[in-house]
Formats: structure tokens, C-alpha cells, sequence
């Protein structure tokens, strides 16, 4: 049985403003969530400062990284 590319591949599923997270200075901070297709227990939530549209450039970014370093039979 083969895995359905699209199922198992990590995607941004929001970004939205939210606060700085303890300590840290500013008020241009976003929560990003990537989420590995449909599966609930697959969600990874990090907070990062800048524009929403820098900010949502970085997490398509992070998403596109984690699923070129999950290829199956990827070479080295």
C-alpha cells in the first residue's frame, strides 16, 4: 500500500496574529501551525515576528524543508 502524496505532506494550515511569547520584545508576533495532512497528532505551532506576509513566506518555507527531508528513497 502506498501512501497518498498529498495525505502525508506538512502544509500551513493558519497564521495569525497573536502575542509575544514570554520575554521577548515586540508587537508583530504570528502563530504559524504546519500539519502533516489531515492527521490531528501531526500539528507543530510556532510563534515568529515580522509581517504576515513575511511571516507566512517563512512557514511555507519550513513546510516545503520538512517534506523535501521526508522524500522516501531521497539520495544522499
Amino acid at each position: 500500500m502506498h501512501d497518498d502524496p498529498i495525505k502525508s505532506k506538512y502544509h500551513v494550515i493558519k497564521v495569525e496574529k497573536t502575542t509575544a511569547p514570554e520575554g521577548m520584545p515586540g508587537e508583530d508576533w504570528y502563530l504559524y501551525t504546519i500539519q502533516k495532512g489531515n492527521l490531528s497528532n501531526s500539528i507543530m505551532d510556532c510563534k515568529k515576528m515580522g509581517t504576515l506576509k513575511s511571516v507566512t513566506e517563512h512557514a511555507n518555507d519550513v513546510a516545503e524543508t520538512i517534506n523535501s527531508r521526508n522524500v522516501k528513497g531521497r539520495q544522499k
